[in-house]
């Protein structure tokens, strides 16, 4: 989970039991695809695969799935559509490189990554450049550290985090996000030093040069480069005892930052052009207030699914509320055995068929937004904004080279054929580049 550790909520823990047996491979059986699974996986995969002249999805007639609608290894000529909607770089509190978390995706076999980074999307650019050369899909992403103020005066403050989810153009109004990202990151550095200043009261002489030099150059301070510099001097054995101790929330040692309210980062999102997402509920205390109110704000799903198997009382809630179902690794390369390694998380093709069912209107929306933008004023401030999300490689030449690049990786033939981008081709054909 995000910067922390978290013992799960004893209210809700009792009621949950991952769809798993004992040590049986997981899944149990195998099973042909239903019709409606079959379509799902020819939706999905088209869309994983918009960019090459073929995808498997004529392999999915035969594909089969597990007793949880679990996409099996297809053998030969198909492939399993493994999504990983929820991982961590350096630019936050990840241990490896956007480029080497490609890499290593990649090498999972992961198809789809989703970068979510603590309140910043500063790896996006990296991570896509790399992904390109694997014929990965990078989903721009961040997890916005945020507080939910309940209603009534009697119950706490909660920390949540939010993840957003863009595309390939990121949001339509990168300063006004950038801005809002950039708030929390400041109160991150404030909350850092507040948290080595209880420590050194606790008699812990930590230094904030330390703490720093552990976060690396630029990047804002959390709860987990505190524990990994505690480890480092010696004042804990390992990352789980500095937050067990002192760093849980509420610890001896912890501290707020400047977190915007839960429901102003949800409206954010959705006036960017993202998809909102609940990440690890299972880390709240006031689950069900805080979904029912964060649903009334425009939230569009929860995590649900870990790699450990779908949380049953997490995907009630979730029926419940009409929020899409979903999950990741939080994969953050800290090592050890207690961490999900990337695109372990295995993601039903009826999940992800709903996601992007819900996801791609709005992508499909904000791209337009965006080209238009450039369309109607091509400057190299707007220009740069969208080659900055990935649209590098070989340079862009005239209007018809940016559709080709915005357009054919993220929308299908229907999508792009709509009035709006007819219009926004025929602005771009007359706009010549230099760069």
């Amino acid at each position: 989970m995000g910067d922390s550790y978290v013992i799960h909520n004893p209210s809700i823990a009792n009621k949950q039991s991952p769809k798993k047996t004992k040590k049986k491979k997981r899944g149990g059986s195998k099973k042909k695809m239903t019709t409606e699974q079959t379509m799902a996986f020819k939706s999905v995969s088209e869309w994983v695969y918009l960019d090459q002249a073929s995808s498997p999805a004529s392999t999915a007639a035969s594909g089969v799935v597990d007793d949880f609608g679990v996409q099996k290894t297809l053998g030969r000529g198909g492939e399993k559509l493994v999504f990983e909607l929820h991982s961590h770089s350096k630019c936050s509190d990840g241990f490896l490189s956007p480029s080497k978390l490609v890499e290593r995706a990649h090498g999972n076999g992961v198809k789809v990554l989703a970068l979510t980074d603590h309140d910043t999307m500063s790896g996006i650019p990296e991570a896509l450049e790399v992904a390109r050369r694997f014929g990965m899909k990078i989903i721009p992403g961040v997890e916005i550290s945020t507080i939910f103020q309940p209603r009534g005066e009697s119950e706490p403050e909660e920390p949540v985090h939010i993840l957003a989810y863009y595309s390939s153009c990121g949001p339509t109004s990168f300063e006004e996000l950038e801005k809002f990202l950039s708030n929390i990151r400041d109160g991150r550095y404030l909350r850092a030093k507040n948290m080595v200043s209880k420590l050194n009261k606790l008699k812990f002489p930590l230094t904030w040069e330390h703490v720093a030099r552990v976060a690396g150059k630029g990047v804002a301070p959390g709860r987990l480069h505190v524990a990994r510099a505690m480890v480092e001097a010696g004042y804990v054995e390992n990352l789980k005892q500095a937050f067990a101790r002192y760093l849980f929330d509420g610890g001896p040692a912890y501290a707020t930052g400047s977190e915007p309210p839960t429901e102003d980062a949800i409206k954010m999102i959705c006036d960017t052009g993202g998809v909102a997402v609940l990440a690890h509920p299972w880390a709240l205390k006031n689950t069900v207030a805080i979904i029912r109110s964060l649903k009334e704000a425009g939230l569009h799903g929860m995590e649900v699914y870990r790699s450990d198997g779908k949380l049953t009382a997490y995907s009630d809630l979730a029926d419940t509320y009409g929020l899409l179902k979903l999950g990741g690794s939080d994969y953050h390369g800290r090592g050890g055995h207690g961490e999900s390694e990337l695109g372990s998380v295995n993601l039903p093709v009826l999940v992800l068929r709903d996601f992007l069912k819900v996801a791609r209107p709005i992508w499909c929306g904000a791209i337009g937004h965006i080209l238009e933008n450039y369309a109607d004023e091509p400057s190299d401030s707007n220009l740069a904004r969208i080659i900055g999300f990935g649209k590098g490689g070989s340079p862009l030449s005239c209007g018809k080279d940016m559709i080709d690049r915005c357009l054919f990786l993220w929308l299908t033939n229907e999508e792009r054929q709509n009035a709006v981008f007819e219009a926004i081709k025929v602005k771009l054909s007359r706009i010549s580049i230099n760069h």
